[in-house]
């Protein structure tokens, strides 16, 4: 039995003291004002078989267009890694002021799902907490102990508090509770969008023996939501079983943009065609009808013999822009005017992210933002 680390520093089977949402703690969308985003630097040549040179170089551009107005915090597994990654930052023209180095080793770099979730509220002391969710490699591979450590590494940093969720199962015991930041999208307006397919399904089973409705209460109690919204399956590719992000985005707290494909063929046609039913009889947390988006899929990226996760979806919402994965493929303009017109008040950047997908993730795997209080 997993045991719960409270505020007092204390351990019990069970919750102890009050949970985030009962000290008005929640999750903040992601288009709100952030003070950094974390990223880890990419090392695991594994991960890119083959392609692993460009991979740095991507990276750096990344953060060089995070770093345009929000500070970046850099995971490198060494001093010498730390020296290579500045030099190619710097040489990419990113300004390292912008940039803090943590040598801290990862066994990935997929941040959105190893490290922390931020949750704030607007009472003080302490606006700013972080969740410490168990990570355990999507409940597929078996390297994983490294980049569990993450959000307790990030907690010391920022000396912030921090919880370990638990959830309760069936049984009547509680167990620490398995979430990836990919796997969930808030629209901080009470809501939560995520898939059966992820949270659910006994394949690559995330929390055994927690029913839909201990999942719900978890997520409810811990992230500061009223509603989840269940959309059945992710998009073909994707080894981490379903992540809502790369399938169905909200924008604001009213618009959710929702992957499709056109071809009838095609693996995605059916599950998205029964996301986008369940997401036209969904309301908000209010009982309003949200407005929905349709988003185009790339044709399949295909590399190896083996069809990629390649998604416009998994955009990333930073304080300098919204930056789009592009695949040279003819919906990339379609889709990047799509996401520009649901977001006024910052630019739409396209990133090319074909080479980047043969890792499995793109540009919303790699980062997790850390929110303005």
């Amino acid at each position: 039995m997993t045991k719960q680390l409270c505020q007092c520093d204390c351990e019990f089977d069970n919750p102890c003291g009050p949970l985030p949402r009962d000290l008005g703690y929640a999750m903040p969308p992601e288009w709100a004002p952030h003070d950094a985003t974390w990223v880890a630097w990419p090392h695991n040549v594994d991960d890119w078989p083959f392609k692993f040179e460009p991979i740095p170089w991507i990276y750096a551009e990344i953060i060089r267009l995070i770093g345009r107005a929000e500070h970046v915090h850099l995971f490198v597994l060494d001093a010498q890694e730390k020296r290579a990654a500045a030099q190619i930052l710097k040489r990419n023209g990113t300004p390292l002021k912008n940039v803090t180095f943590h040598i801290q080793p990862t066994d990935r770099v997929w941040t959105r799902d190893s490290g922390p979730i931020f949750i704030t509220r607007k009472a003080k002391p302490e606006p700013l907490a972080l969740l410490d969710w168990r990570f355990n490699a999507w409940a597929k591979y078996d390297n994983s102990v490294l980049d569990d450590t993450l959000p307790e590494v990030v907690a010391r940093q920022l000396k912030l508090d921090r919880w370990t969720p638990l959830g309760l199962n069936r049984l009547g015991e509680y167990q620490r509770f398995v979430l990836e930041g990919g796997s969930i999208d808030v629209n901080g307006a009470g809501c939560v969008l995520t898939t059966e397919e992820c949270l659910l399904s006994k394949v690559q089973e995330r929390n055994p023996g927690i029913s839909r409705e201990g999942v719900e209460e978890t997520l409810a109690a811990y992230l500061g939501i009223e509603k989840v919204l269940w959309l059945k399956r992710g998009i073909a590719g994707d080894d981490t079983h379903g992540h809502v992000d790369d399938t169905a985005r909200f924008v604001n707290p009213t618009t959710i943009l929702a992957c499709q494909e056109t071809n009838r063929r095609d693996p995605n046609y059916g599950p998205m065609r029964e996301n986008l039913r369940r997401l036209q009889k969904m309301r908000d947390a209010r009982g309003q009808q949200f407005t929905i988006v349709e988003l185009p899929l790339p044709e399949p990226v295909i590399f190896e013999g083996q069809r990629l996760p390649a998604s416009y979806a998994n955009f990333y919402i930073c304080n300098a822009g919204v930056l789009v994965p592009v695949f040279n493929d003819p919906n990339d303009i379609r889709a990047l005017k799509i996401i520009e017109s649901c977001f006024k008040d910052r630019p739409t950047i396209p990133v090319y992210c074909r080479d980047l997908a043969w890792g499995l993730g793109t540009l919303h795997c790699m980062t997790q933002q850390q929110p303005m209080v």
